[in-house]
């Protein structure tokens, strides 16, 4: 009898630490499969759009000469990020690199908090946050779950396939960028569209289309900076995004001689942009840039380089 008892004791002691490794695998995957989760739509969004991307970073204060880069870059780490923390030999690296990204973002919003308190943050393109306390908050709670991502995970294994990850997705980065470059230059215009209430073809030589918000600071700035400039040959039509009965109004305060579109829907359609300002650089019914950036030396450089101003 005192066998028996022995051997179920000693039989329930090799269980307990089974059932405890099943718990803690079982607590390991689900939280690396949420970071993963987030950092890859994260990641891939900012790859796929770098521009969206760009303009979202401008607005939370990261100057706009290195906003797209700053998207790119960050598109690469996010992405490595969440592919290392789902594969488990690479897991510790990728929890660090999430709890890292996470730290530092928590930090940069502190730092700004009382220019960006209130602003949409969209980090994650399907997750709309206020920035505020409750902010910090959800930022926490990734931030657990990156770490509840690391513990009881086996040492990292294989330097090179971790570099062979990084490569990968830089490689898909540039490709990306390259496509989409490429696709914006070759964007045709609608042939027609309604200027000052009359019917206007797109295919007559420069255009320079401006989309702003009437009640935007920052499109007004831009408005009066692009005044100064010295165009050439070039039609400039400045369309509103939002209240349309005040862009008259808008372009007299800005100076800047444009005549004025109202089709805003169409327009939107073909040249897809995020928040205003935005601009649309064509000649003879395609585009040859996008231009979202508008502090510093921009637009008119680009600008310059087309060959639209002096």
């Amino acid at each position: 009898m005192g066998d028996m008892n022995d051997s179920m004791a000693q039989r329930d002691h090799a269980l307990m630490p089974l059932e405890l490794h099943g718990w803690r695998t079982g607590v390991n995957w689900l939280a690396a499969i949420l970071v993963a989760l987030l950092f890859l739509v994260a990641g891939i969004w900012k790859i796929t759009d770098p521009t969206g991307a760009a303009v979202r970073l401008a607005q939370a204060k990261v100057p706009e000469n290195l906003s797209l880069a700053a998207a790119l870059l960050l598109g690469i780490a996010e992405t490595c990020a969440g592919v290392l923390v789902l594969v488990p030999r690479f897991r510790r690296w990728g929890a660090w690199a999430t709890g890292l990204l996470l730290l530092v973002f928590m930090v940069y919003i502190g730092i700004n908090y009382q220019a960006l308190q209130g602003a949409e943050c969209q980090c994650f393109p399907w997750v709309k946050r206020a920035v505020g306390p409750g902010f910090f908050v959800g930022d926490a709670l990734m931030l657990l779950l990156a770490v509840l991502a690391g513990l009881w995970t086996r040492p990292p294994e294989s330097k090179r396939g971790a570099a062979l990850v990084l490569a990968a997705v830089s490689v898909f980065a540039a490709v990306s960028y390259g496509a989409e470059v490429t696709h914006e230059r070759g964007i045709k215009a609608p042939e027609t569209i309604t200027v000052d209430g009359q019917p206007f073809s797109t295919k007559s030589g420069r255009i320079f289309i401006y989309f702003f918000n009437p009640e935007c600071v920052h499109c007004l700035q831009a408005g009066r900076r692009m005044a100064q400039l010295h165009w050439r040959d070039v039609k400039i039509i400045g369309v509103a995004t939002e209240q349309p009965q005040f862009a008259a109004d808008f372009l007299k305060d800005t100076g800047l001689q444009a005549a004025i579109s109202p089709d805003i829907q169409i327009l939107k359609k073909t040249f897809s942009f995020g928040d205003p300002p935005a601009a649309a650089a064509i000649e003879n019914g395609r585009q040859k840039q996008a231009i979202t950036q508008f502090e510093g030396d921009e637009p008119a450089a680009t600008l310059k380089k087309l060959g639209f101003v002096d």
